[in-house]
């Protein structure tokens, strides 16, 4: 079971921190992150979180007015958590629907509750993350979440993973890229990479860099607004630094 979330906050530090507290959870990925009621819609509708924190501490009328304002586009709106320096807000935010009230600073101890919490009552469609390779008679069971990258060879797709080993599977490229989950992104005719282990991506060489290898894969003119798309969300689960 798999959850996206975002975050509404315009304190980049306590932002950063809910990430990297959330993510150590294993199932729950980061899917971007917004300082403002405004973006916040924006994103929402952008990326469909399953989860979105909001920092209730500035701006709470406009964001909770963004809440209201979701179910005019989305059948489903994701579930809310509210996070602020007081209980003042909590009762406004539980009328509003919140799945649940944070107080600041993050504290590991109800964070983890809250998460628990959801699991059992909201319980996620079980995503398959194991992938079959069949060859004639023989069948490679293999974990998406341990694959790097694949790469086309003819009619042929190898599959190289976080330990070094390289599985090949006489399928091509494009039908793997029809079966593979949400976070496999298609750069170049003859790549499609896990976006999870994207470490660096270099616009002036049009390569990316993956985490646990020092290959440098390319991306192609034809996939660059994937690759876009993805140094924007990788971006925003970055401390700034100036120039």
């Amino acid at each position: 079971m798999e959850y996206t979330f975002a975050i509404i906050d315009a304190n980049a530090s306590s932002n950063l921190q809910l990430q990297m507290q959330l993510q150590e959870h294993g199932d729950f990925y980061f899917a971007g992150s917004a300082t403002n009621a405004g973006d916040g819609l924006n994103l929402i509708l952008k990326f469909l979180p399953d989860v979105v924190i909001i920092n209730l501490s500035d701006h709470a009328h406009e964001c909770l007015q963004m809440v209201t304002e979701l179910h005019q586009y989305l059948q489903s709106i994701p579930i809310f958590i509210g996070v602020s320096k007081t209980k003042n807000l909590a009762y406004d935010a539980i009328k509003k629907g919140f799945f649940d009230y944070w107080l600041l600073p993050h504290n590991e101890f109800e964070i983890r509750k809250t998460l628990l919490k959801l699991r059992k009552q909201v319980p996620k469609e079980t995503v398959p993350t194991t992938l079959c390779l069949k060859t004639y008679s023989d069948y490679h069971y293999i974990d998406t979440r341990e694959i790097l990258y694949l790469r086309a060879d003819n009619n042929a797709t190898d599959f190289f993973m976080r330990d070094g080993d390289k599985i090949s599977a006489l399928k091509t490229l494009k039908s793997f890229e029809l079966t593979l989950p949400k976070n496999f992104i298609r750069i170049h005719q003859s790549y499609i990479l896990n976006s999870r282990y994207v470490s660096r991506i270099n616009y002036g060489k049009s390569t990316c860099t993956l985490k646990n290898t020092a290959d440098h894969l390319p991306f192609s003119k034809t996939y660059k607004e994937r690759i876009d798309e993805l140094k924007q969300l990788l971006s925003k689960n970055a401390i700034k630094t100036s120039n």
